[in-house]
């Protein structure tokens, strides 16, 4: 049965979470390997779970394009281990300022707490139980 009509913005979520995880890719890259202060720390949040989360959100893209409930799910683990690396990662970017931080690591902060504000929007959407309509999880 075809569940991706059910709730309204599947299709647009879809596409925004394939897009951006596609964009996540190289954007990771380029911040982790240009932050200078904490860079350490950048470099070891991207390669643990900024990279891992962006390629499970392009294969749970793949999975709800097809529709398949499996999508769901991998949608769901994907955003978990963003917020898990954005939301305490800005945490401590923005607490840092305290010693001096400079407007990189305020933006980066920002851009992190927006991030992980937006990663629990779409965890919202995706938790819906309408989305688990049609046979068990």
């Amino acid at each position: 049965s075809s569940m991706g009509p059910k709730l309204p913005g599947y299709w647009l979520m879809t596409w925004l979470g394939l897009t951006g995880n596609l964009l996540a890719l190289p954007v990771i890259g380029l911040v982790a390997f240009q932050a200078p202060s904490l860079q350490a720390a950048t470099i070891s949040v991207a390669f643990a779970l900024a990279w891992p989360a962006a390629i499970v959100g392009i294969v749970a893209s793949a999975g709800l394009l097809g529709e398949r409930h499996w999508g769901v799910i991998l949608a769901i683990v994907s955003l978990s281990m963003a917020l898990a690396g954005s939301l305490p990662y800005g945490i401590v970017r923005l607490s840092l300022l305290a010693f001096g931080g400079g407007d990189q690591a305020i933006a980066l902060g920002v851009a992190s707490i927006v991030l992980g504000v937006l990663n629990v929007l779409a965890l919202l959407y995706w938790c819906r139980p309408g989305h688990r309509r049609g046979g068990r999880l």
